[in-house]
């Protein structure tokens, strides 16, 4: 792309240099600047790029965007918000791939991931080619490649897009962050369906307030775009009031406590499964969902009510449910012949937690031992109540989750002043922690592992990322002490 043509987007910029004359990508990692290439320099939380500018000279870079002016035999775009305008940038520089092909943005503190992830489900059930991209990683069909941001930063975001789109990607369903939407990550995304799950306390140390996190996550409606789109509001959450207000887009509504477009009723739970009768502007139909707990009721409604406002006739989502796999780290049941129900879930918010503990506790046929984790550097006035609704087990066992610098002792006596029993331990090692819940179970128990889900690491100090799997360890654990190999396990 002509170079000329880029500066042309941005109106407040300082130019500094003999600038390329063409520029054939652009990157965020320094690691990958090359001499056709543009080199977005940004100050992060832990690491300001800007450091780097020496080491992209050195790889041929010849363009780079900037903050501030650097003292570097480079040309320099200085702008006051870099990542903003590496957003409009790598949208131009790949001819805006978001307008391809059908796009779907989830947001909300709890359910992200699953309806993200249940939506691409059911374009695949449905023979549709199609991609996630989340906390999970970058999915395209089956292919998955694993990710550090629930909503990585921009270039890798449009270059994920365009990824998709050369395996044939018809729709592609995201994960939006609130911070993905405070930092523009999202900037060129004009989404043709957006989804809220629920709003309740989570990321103050970000937003500061509960007001400020939810206008966060307003700007998603607040931003539809002018072409056909569609808010899909969830009409058991008092925000969703508020999302009405922003929008100017048709709005589809679903739940089960209050009137909605989509409905469900009649609803019987099983611990492998859902079945329940979803009253819909098509009729009403039966759905065998294979998740559990009247959370991914609203969950899958979300993902049905998503796909119809894409155009797809319900009867045929409808069927696809059935087919769906699970969704890795969230509410999943491992390995089912062991003698005692295992299971791993990403909760790690109060609200999060007290519906994960509803979904199961009506199948607990002996204790439930529920391990809990709390972050670090991160909002500490939630922990307390983590605290306690974790004691709505009959043993409880707090850790660490991803302490980063955080003293991780400071962290479990957080959730241990919210204790309202004495049944539980406290470990600053989460590895230490598993190991003792399995040791503590017997037949006929349920183990519940919550805050991380499959998630492969621990933050620890210096932000460094160590190899971590509660899955893994769980059931190595229990293999141990009753028997078994990772090969009986039922996906």
């Amino acid at each position: 792309m002509k170079t000329e043509a880029l500066l042309d987007l941005i109106k407040v910029k300082k130019i500094k240099g003999e600038l390329p004359e063409e520029i054939t990508d652009i990157t965020t990692d320094s690691r990958t600047a090359g001499p056709n290439s543009l080199f977005v320099a940004s100050k992060g939380y832990t690491v300001d790029s800007h450091r780097f500018i020496p080491n992209v000279i050195e790889q041929g870079c010849r363009l780079v965007v900037t903050e501030h002016e650097v003292d570097a035999p480079v040309a320099q775009i200085i702008v006051s918000d870099t990542l903003r305008v590496a957003s409009l940038f790598a949208q131009a520089i790949f001819d805006y791939p978001a307008t391809k092909l059908k796009t779907f943005g989830v947001t909300g503190t709890n359910g992200k991931t699953s309806v993200a992830t249940m939506i691409h489900h059911l374009h695949r059930a449905l023979n549709l080619h199609s991609a996630y991209l989340g906390t999970n990683g970058l999915q395209i069909d089956e292919s998955v490649t694993k990710g550090a941001n629930s909503t990585p930063e921009t270039v890798t975001l449009t270059k994920s897009i365009v990824k998709a789109l050369e395996q044939e990607a018809e729709a592609m369903s995201f994960e939006v962050s609130s911070h993905g939407l405070v930092l523009g990550r999202l900037n060129g995304v004009d989404f043709d369906v957006a989804i809220f799950t629920n709003l309740t306390q989570d990321h103050l140390d970000f937003h500061g307030t509960m007001k400020d996190y939810g206008y966060a996550k307003s700007l998603l409606f607040s931003q539809l775009g002018n072409h056909q789109s569609y808010a899909v509001l969830n009409s058991d959450d008092a925000f969703s009031e508020t999302l009405r207000t922003v929008t100017s887009r048709e709005i589809i509504s679903y739940g089960i406590d209050h009137p909605a477009d989509f409905r469900a009723s009649d609803i019987n739970e099983t611990i492998y499964g859902t079945t329940f009768t979803l009253e819909s502007p098509e009729g009403d139909f039966k759905v065998e969902s294979p998740y559990l707990g009247r959370f991914n009721i609203y969950n899958i409604m979300a993902a049905i009510a998503a796909l119809f406002a894409a155009g797809h006739d319900i009867q045929t989502v409808v069927q696809a449910v059935s087919k769906m796999p699970p969704v890795e780290g969230r509410l999943e049941v491992l390995d089912r012949s062991l003698p005692i129900d295992l299971i791993i879930d990403y909760a790690h918010t109060p609200d999060g937690m007290n519906k994960l503990i509803d979904a199961v506790q009506p199948f607990v046929k002996g204790k439930l031992i529920f391990l809990v984790g709390m972050a670090g550097e991160r909002d500490l006035t939630k922990t307390a109540e983590m605290g306690a609704i974790a004691c709505r087990a009959d043993y409880v066992i707090f850790t660490p989750d991803n302490p980063a610098n955080d003293d991780p002792k400071k962290l479990t006596d957080a959730l241990e002043e919210g204790a309202t029993h004495q049944n539980f331990r406290s470990f600053t090692d989460r590895k230490e922690g598993i190991l003792h819940a399995i040791d503590m179970a017997e037949e006929g128990d349920m183990v519940v592992l919550a805050s991380k889900g499959r998630e492969p690491y621990q933050i620890m100090p210096g932000y460094v990322k160590v190899p971590h799997r509660d899955d893994l360890i769980g059931l190595d654990a229990a293999y141990k002490k009753f028997g078994g190999s990772h090969e009986n396990q039922t996906k």
